[in-house]
């Protein structure tokens, strides 16, 4: 088999030889350049080590010296260099206590995750594959290296990980595999919040969002996200829904396109109905306030997995408004676009057709043509720069001082003011109309 690798990662395979050491490029890389895909990164796998892989090249890091990893600069690309080895026991269902290097690529490659990321290559050896990985990959499964528990328990990433690969690769999961998943599952209460985060971020920008049901189906969703968990198998006995909460949810994610703040708006904006469900004399089901609660929820667990501040902000709003009625007129557009921003304005939107799309067909031509209708206003109103903010108005609260307004309250109340007369005649906003206009608020207000 012949492998068209990076000139980098020959060049550094090609140096390492030189130096009469064997050398391959290991890994996810290997995964997948058998699949036709080029890889984000190359990992080299060789028998040198640390102390010689660092006298052989010119420029390198420390990055992981304690586990026997070298970062090698090459054509201005790293390259993590890893000499083989085997680890120990593994202290923190993450790091090995210990790291024992040996002199052979088959023993390194039974310390990985999956027969998928445990295949070697270089273009003098051709391919080493010591666990039917090309097969796997030819079968399209996930199956772990050696014994599915013993691999989680060194790191329960891995568990993570498996659902990830699925999502990305379209993937199934081997059953040994998947038992051993349920079995050790708790453990991923030991992997750091950031680490699990970037996992589910993965998992939402795959092509399959809403293999996160998975999860559910696994065991791990109940020590990651109980909120969301909870929801599948909430009932919604009511003429707009066809699918419980959690497959409601499932099914939205489904329908957004590939956006990360759009995704987890979908995952989190019915969290909420567990919580605020009531059932009428008929039998109906409703969730007055959901949006709310869902929106605290959403807060809270995006806070639990430390994701950064401006991007919960924006969750939150999708949330908190996944259910607000936008009639498609000129006037209902802009006010919301003056409460939420433009992007964000048609992420909601676009968030409403996913949801929307997730429910009883029966109700959706009118719901799509509404939302549509909307999303063409806002999309004319961009284009013709209407004016929908504070900012875009002829005047400003320095002018509102020179007509005598104190400072605080009073201008931001009077330019509100101003703006919502704005935008529903733009025509108005000229300096001249709005310093008239502000000194008559000002005398009404005497």
């Amino acid at each position: 088999m012949n492998l068209q690798i990076s000139d980098g990662a020959k060049a550094i395979l090609a140096r390492l030889k030189t130096a009469g050491y064997t050398a391959y490029i290991a890994g996810g890389a290997v995964r997948d350049l058998i699949m036709g895909n080029t890889p984000h990164d190359y990992d080299i796998a060789t028998n040198a080590h640390p102390e010689e892989i660092k006298s052989i090249f010119a420029k390198t890091i420390d990055t992981g010296i304690k586990h026997g990893t070298v970062t090698v600069i090459e054509n201005k690309t790293a390259y993590e260099v890893t000499t083989f080895r085997c680890d120990g026991e593994y202290g923190d269902n993450r790091h090995p206590i210990e790291v024992s290097y040996v002199n052979e690529p088959r023993t390194d490659c039974m310390r990985r995750d999956f027969t998928i990321n445990s295949m070697m290559y270089n273009p003098d050896t051709g391919l080493l594959d010591f666990f039917c990985g090309k097969r796997d990959i030819r079968q399209g499964i996930i199956r772990c290296v050696g014994n599915a528990e013993t691999r989680f328990k060194e790191d329960a990433l891995r568990m993570l990980r498996a659902v990830r690969f699925k999502a990305q690769l379209g993937f199934t999961l081997e059953d040994k595999t998947a038992q051993a998943i349920k079995k050790c599952a708790v453990l991923i209460k030991k992997v750091s919040r950031e680490r699990i985060l970037d996992e589910l971020n993965k998992i939402l920008l795959s092509d399959n969002p809403d293999t996160i049901r998975d999860l559910h189906s696994l065991g791990l969703l109940k020590f990651i996200l109980p909120e969301l968990d909870r929801c599948f198998g909430e009932p919604q006995k009511n003429k707009y829904h066809i699918y419980d909460v959690g497959e409601h949810i499932m099914h939205t994610v489904k329908n957004t396109p590939k956006d990360l703040i759009l995704r987890w708006a979908a995952v989190l904006h019915d969290t909420g109905k567990p919580c605020c469900s009531s059932t009428d004399s008929a039998g109906i089901i409703h969730f007055y306030g959901h949006h709310r609660e869902s929106r605290r929820i959403a807060v809270d667990v995006l806070y639990r997995l430390h994701m950064e501040s401006s991007s919960i902000k924006d969750i939150a709003m999708l949330v908190e408004h996944h259910d607000y009625r936008v009639e498609a007129n000129y006037t209902a557009v802009k006010r919301m676009m003056s409460k939420t921003g433009a992007e964000l304005f048609e992420k909601l939107l676009i968030l409403q057709l996913a949801d929307n799309m997730a429910k009883n067909p029966t109700h959706l031509p009118d719901k799509l043509r509404r939302i549509n209708g909307g999303l063409d206003i806002y999309r004319d109103v961009i284009a013709q720069k209407q004016p929908y903010r504070i900012s875009d108005l002829l005047i400003n609260g320095k002018d509102l001082m020179e007509l005598g307004y104190r400072q605080g309250r009073d201008i931001g109340e009077t330019l509100k003011e101003l703006l919502d007369e704005v935008i529903i005649k733009p025509e108005l906003n000229n300096r001249a109309y709005l310093i008239k206009r502000a000194k008559e608020l000002k005398s009404v207000r005497l």
